[in-house]
């Protein structure tokens, strides 16, 4: 039987399109991570223990259940939010939280004869964050970041749940339209994503052995 890929085409990019929209501003996440990692090392307990508390919270709940929590149950409080916007801040506060344990790592990572280098330096501890230990720790996250941004991407495949034409959603439409295609929408769309994938672990690899240039 002929496959219409002249229909396949058009509403799959669309979706595509679509997906890269909320992957793209969901990966704003990195800088809710920064600033959660950065609150589970900080000296104020009080800070800390918010920071375990968004965390431990956001970790724990299925990005599924918290998609259609926002979406869905927030109306009744009186928030209603556009699909992207719902989709966007569930998949942040989501994928923040996982991010936030990276940074929080990355940092503690950094060998203590650094801050002690530091501090003979009379650095500040704003100066030491700075200038000695992020540039130390963001080396040892992108190898994980690069993990999570594909976690990410992948994730956003969910949004088919709260309508949102994605990819899987307009796969899923054609594959009402054109039964007797299915097995060639789907093997389309698992090679998108795996492009897609490929293309983020590239892009990490390459900003990794740039930063590690003439490192020991």
């Amino acid at each position: 039987m002929h496959t219409p890929w002249n229909e396949f085409v058009p509403l799959l990019w669309e979706g595509l399109l679509v997906t890269l929209e909320v992957a793209i501003y969901s990966a704003a996440a990195i800088l809710l991570s920064a600033a959660g990692g950065l609150c589970r090392v900080s000296a104020s307990p009080a800070v800390q223990w918010l920071a375990k508390i968004y965390i431990g919270l956001f970790r724990g709940i299925p990005l599924l259940v918290l998609l259609i929590w926002v979406y869905f149950a927030l109306p009744f409080a009186g928030v209603e939010l556009p699909k992207v916007a719902a989709a966007v801040l569930a998949i942040g506060l989501n994928y923040g939280a996982f991010g936030s344990e990276i940074v929080r790592s990355a940092i503690q990572a950094v060998p203590p004869g650094q801050r002690e280098a530091a501090v003979a330096l009379n650095f500040t501890p704003a100066q030491r964050m700075i200038h000695i230990i992020l540039p130390q720790a963001l080396v040892r996250m992108l190898p994980p970041f690069g993990n999570l941004l594909i976690e990410l991407v992948k994730a956003t495949s969910l949004i088919y749940f709260i309508t949102l034409s994605d990819l899987t959603y307009q796969a899923m439409i054609l594959r009402n339209n054109f039964l007797p295609s299915t097995a060639q929408i789907f093997g389309l769309l698992l090679v998108i994503y795996f492009l897609l994938s490929t293309v983020i672990s590239t892009g990490v690899g390459w900003l990794e052995r740039r930063l590690t240039e003439g490192r020991v």
